[in-house]
Order: structure tokens, then C-alpha cells, then sequence
């Protein structure tokens, strides 16, 4: 299964404690940004975008960094089509998570060289001065011991809002659902239908709307509607074969190549 034959696509974001999983989310989504640490457990971000001919439905889920909840770990690399996998920049143990965790799926995932995947270091606002991981190590490990994945390696600052955009929108070039060369006009036509926010260590759920996908800086102030429930966090469903057509013919049907 190619990641543009669901109408529902569920991006996994793995990672160890204190690389700014969540920063980066928030930065995205909310265009926010607190220094303020706090322990993820599992938060799951809901979205629609609408790409012209089929709407796109997102589940973000942010995973603890931490070891001590396996079966949820398991549970979510089973269920992913898609993964964000984070270190710091700064720290060389974090990418000793990031081999971890890509083990993990790699003994999970019979289909992972299939999966979009994007690497990202987080904390380049402080490479300059603390930096212990070049990114050049880390294409080299992807590229020369791993080959044949569906990979992009990047580097990111959540707190100045640096690559942000660009790590999302490089999951939809992957997955072939918007071209690797889209122009301005494909990208600016992306729009932010709807959006919901449940967190596994709370019990409400948060309801917001914004205008835009991939423009920084466009979204509206939020609004709650308190008839609306959070959306349901069993598997993905597939999509009808007329929604798998839609997006076939919205994104070609050229597999995707190491980028």
C-alpha cells in the first residue's frame, strides 16, 4: 500500500526526551514556541487539507520519548504511514534514539523501506556553539547503511521557526501527493479545513481552525465548537476506490525516489 491510496494518513513522530518533539508540532501547527519542558505521553493532532480533488485527513501523533510504554510504541509504528524521527543537534546521544527507534520499525514493518520518513535535527538555533552531530554523519548512516528508504534528512530550529514548514511539506513530495518541484501555485492551494487536538494525559480535546497549510503565519483565531467530539483514535481506514482515484490522479502514480 503506497501512502496515498488512504484518505487518512497517521504521521508518527519518534524521538528521545528533550529534542523538541513537541516544540516542532506546536511551531506548525499553532505557530507557538515555549521553552517550557513537559514529558509527552501520547498526543494525537487531527487535521483536513484540502489538496483540489480529494480532502486529506491527518492524525500527528507525538510519542514519549521515553522507553517505559512499549506497547503504545509498538502500537504506533504498526499504525503508521509516515514517520518524523528527531534528534537534537546538540546532543549525540539523541541520535542514538533515532537508530533505536528505527530499528524498531524496521523489525516491525515488513514495508519499511516503502514508508515515508523524514530525519530531522532539531536545535540548529545552537549548532554553532554546542553542536555534536553533524548532518553529514547522519545522511551518510542513511544512505550508505540503509539504503533504498523513502528518506529525506533535514535540520530544523523549533524556536526560530527555521525548515518548519518544509518538513511537512517534504511528507507530501515522498508520499508523491504533491510533486518534489511543486510550484507556488500547488502549494499556496493546500487549505487547513479543520483541525483537533486529544491528548492521551488529558481528558477534553481542543477544537481550532486555520486558513492555511504550508504559508507561515496565515491562520485564524481559533474557535471552539462544543458539539463536536474528538475524532476516533482506532486504525486508519482505507479510503473508497473513487477517493484512492481521486489522489492518484491528483499526485501521478511515479513511485518515490531517495531524495
Amino acid at each position: 500500500m503506497k501512502m496515498s491510496d488512504f484518505e487518512r494518513i497517521r504521521l508518527v513522530i519518534l524521538g528521545g526526551a528533550g529534542v523538541g518533539k513537541s516544540c516542532i508540532i506546536k511551531r506548525f501547527l499553532f505557530k507557538t514556541y515555549s521553552d517550557k519542558y513537559r514529558p509527552t505521553v501520547e498526543d494525537l493532532y487531527n487535521r483536513e487539507y484540502d489538496l483540489g480533488a480529494v480532502t486529506l485527513k491527518v492524525d500527528i501523533l507525538d510519542t514519549s520519548g521515553e522507553m517505559q510504554f512499549p506497547a503504545m510504541r509498538r502500537l504506533s509504528i504498526a499504525t503508521a504511514h509516515a514517520f518524523l524521527l528527531v534528534y537534537a543537534s546538540t546532543s549525540e546521544l539523541s541520535l542514538g534514539c533515532v537508530k533505536q527507534c528505527f530499528e524498531e520499525i524496521r523489525e516491525q514493518r515488513a514495508d519499511f523501506q516503502d514508508i515515508p520518513m523524514v530525519i530531522v535535527g532539531n536545535k540548529s538555533d545552537l549548532s554553532s556553539t554546542h553542536r555534536e552531530v553533524r548532518i553529514e554523519d547522519v545522511s551518510e548512516w542513511v544512505f550508505c547503511e540503509l539504503p533504498k528508504l523513502k528518506v529525506k534528512v533535514m535540520e530544523c530550529s523549533a524556536k526560530d521557526d527555521v525548515n518548519i514548514t518544509d518538513i511537512f511539506k517534504t511528507f507530501l513530495s515522498l508520499s508523491r501527493i504533491i510533486p518534489a518541484n511543486g510550484n507556488s501555485d500547488t502549494t499556496s492551494g493546500l487549505k487547513r479545513r479543520s483541525s483537533a487536538y486529544v491528548s492521551a494525559s488529558s481528558k477534553g480535546c481542543e477544537k481550532t481552525k486555520e486558513s492555511s497549510f504550508l504559508a507561515a503565519g496565515s491562520s485564524e483565531p481559533s474557535t471552539s465548537d462544543p458539539k463536536s467530539k474528538p475524532r476516533s483514535r482506532s486504525l486508519i481506514r482505507r479510503s473508497s476506490r473513487k477517493t484512492k482515484q481521486q489522489i492518484q490522479n491528483a499526485s501521478g502514480t511515479d513511485d518515490c525516489n531517495i531524495q
